[in-house]
Parts: structure tokens; C-alpha cells; sequence
């Protein structure tokens, strides 16, 4: 799973529904560890994409697979969460439809608790996991993982009204920075901004509170989550991204992938082709700005 989960914006949920924004912010920085191109629909929207156009895969053998029974997770707003009639939405559920679509494939998605996902694969009782699933070190061991379809990037929030407009190391010396404690954020300041003052909270939205109160400088934490809440009504338009996104695996992770059972070639293929199509192709951008109307890179 991501380094923290997201809370359950269902007020978010229904505004980005109903609202026509398909305007992004930030622009994806280069990083060592990250292959991260990006895809520009339209002149100054950028959209993450972490497929190289260099390495363009071939088209697999498909005669092997004739459905995929996709399973996603029960409430993880925005990613996956029961719809009207506890039809399963979602920007993950979205994005396996659109791959069977690529694939020109019959696909089912199926809404399962998180720890019944590893069971339910090598059990056969379903084909890949679309849920927002970290391929960490330990999640690796036991499922196979497709091509990264997203990462959870850290970033740096300030007050609209903030004169800090650069977020270099030796330009926020003694700056207060808001960060959960004992979370990756706030050992990523401690190694690679040592100036800083860290100020560390309980937990997510203590830390946000701080920032909304003029009590720290800047609030550094898991951009996903951040790009929710300035989105949505409990920011009260307070504060804005600066700088950034920072995407130092050994801190983030490397990115979030679909599972599949260890040893399935043919499907972890499959889907691999599907997401490069995709993102080649602009759908991709697509449906990333009708989630994200403020990036989160």
C-alpha cells in the first residue's frame, strides 16, 4: 500500500465529479532514480507518464487470456470506491476498463478487501490487483508486479500568500516545516535539508491545521493526499505547492504497479503494453487530469 493512506474524501469525491477542471499545476522535475517523461496534452498542463517512448514494447500473445478478473479494494477514495448501486469507481477501476479496452478483452472488477489480495490470486479466484499496491521490497516477494502506472511523489506546501517561492536546501534555513512524525517525509528533510526547523505532528492533519494556522512556514508530506486536500473544501484555498515533486525512491517507493500472480508473464505483459498504449496514445492524460485537476507533480 502507499506509505500512508489517503482518508476517505467523499466531499472531494463528489465535487471533482460534478466539476469541468482540467487544469494542472507543477511540472515533474528530472530525477537519477525515476524515468519520469511527461506527456503534455495541451500547452501548459503536464501529466506524469513513467513510460519511456525509447522502449516501446511489442504487441504480446493474447491467445492465452481471454478475461481478466480485476480486483480493487472496497473504499480508497479516489482510486476505487463503491458507486451507485455499489457499482465499483474509481480512478484504478477507470483505468482497468480502459485496459481491456486496449486489449480487446472481456474484463470483470470485482471489490475486495485488501487482505483477502494475495489469497484471492494464488487461489485463482481473480487475475491482477488494480488497488494502488506499492511494489515494495516485500510486496515483490510475493506478487508480480506490471510497469509503475503512478508514483507517490512528496512535495512542499506553502500559505497562498507566502513569499517563499524556492524550495532549496540552503534557501529554507530556519524555515518551520510541518511533517508527520516518524513518517519518510520527515527522515527525507532530516538527511537532505538539515537547515530546516522540523516540526513534526501526530499525524496528517494536525500538520495540515499548522499550515492553515500561519504556524509553520511549510508543510512537507505525501503530495497524493496534499493535491486532495487543496482541492477540496477543508484547504479553504489556503495554500498552494512550491517547488518539487520529490521522487527519491529509497524515501517514496517505487511507484505503485497492477499485480499479478508470481510467475504470470503473459497477463504482467499484457498490461504493460496496455499502459504504454494508453499513455502513447493521450488516454492516459486524459483520465489522470479528471482526477487530478491539481497535480500532484
Amino acid at each position: 500500500m502507499l506509505n500512508s493512506r489517503l482518508q476517505s474524501f467523499w466531499l472531494w469525491c463528489r465535487i471533482i465529479f460534478l466539476a469541468i477542471a482540467i487544469a494542472a499545476t507543477g511540472t515533474v522535475l528530472p530525477s537519477a532514480d525515476a524515468a519520469a517523461q511527461v506527456r503534455a496534452p495541451a500547452p501548459g498542463v503536464d501529466v506524469p507518464g513513467f513510460w519511456d517512448p525509447r522502449r516501446r514494447p511489442e504487441r504480446p500473445d493474447l491467445t492465452r487470456i481471454t478475461t481478466i478478473r480485476f480486483l480493487t479494494e472496497v473504499d480508497y477514495p479516489p482510486f476505487n470506491f463503491p458507486g451507485v448501486n455499489d457499482v465499483p469507481q474509481g480512478f484504478n477501476v477507470d483505468l482497468a476498463r480502459m485496459i481491456c479496452e486496449e486489449l480487446k478483452l472481456v474484463c470483470t472488477i470485482q471489490m475486495r478487501r485488501f487482505d483477502t489480495f494475495v489469497p484471492s490470486l494464488n487461489e485463482n479466484r481473480g487475475d491482477a490487483v488494480i488497488a494502488s499496491i506499492a511494489a515494495t521490497p516485500r510486496m515483490r516477494a510475493r506478487l508480480d508486479f506490471s510497469d509503475p502506472y503512478y508514483r507517490t511523489p512528496a512535495r512542499f506546501v506553502a500559505r497562498s500568500d507566502s513569499p517563499i517561492e524556492t524550495v532549496a536546501p540552503e534557501k529554507l534555513a530556519g524555515r518551520k516545516v510541518a511533517v508527520v512524525a516518524g513518517s519518510s517525509h520527515e527522515a527525507y528533510l532530516k538527511a537532505l535539508f538539515p537547515e530546516v526547523e522540523l516540526r513534526p505532528f501526530p499525524t496528517a492533519e494536525a500538520a495540515r491545521n499548522a499550515l492553515r494556522q500561519g504556524e509553520v512556514d511549510l508543510l512537507f508530506g505525501d503530495a497524493i493526499s496534499l493535491a486532495f486536500w487543496l482541492n477540496g473544501t477543508e484547504s479553504g484555498n489556503c495554500c498552494a505547492f512550491r517547488g518539487g515533486p520529490f521522487v527519491d525512491s529509497r524515501y517514496f517507493g517505487e511507484g505503485v504497479g497492477i499485480a499479478v500472480r508470481k510467475g504470470n508473464d503473459p497477463l504482467r505483459l499484457a498490461l504493460n503494453y496496455a499502459l504504454f498504449r494508453l499513455w502513447e496514445k493521450g488516454r492516459f492524460a486524459d483520465l489522470w487530469l479528471r482526477y487530478f485537476p491539481i497535480s500532484p507533480f
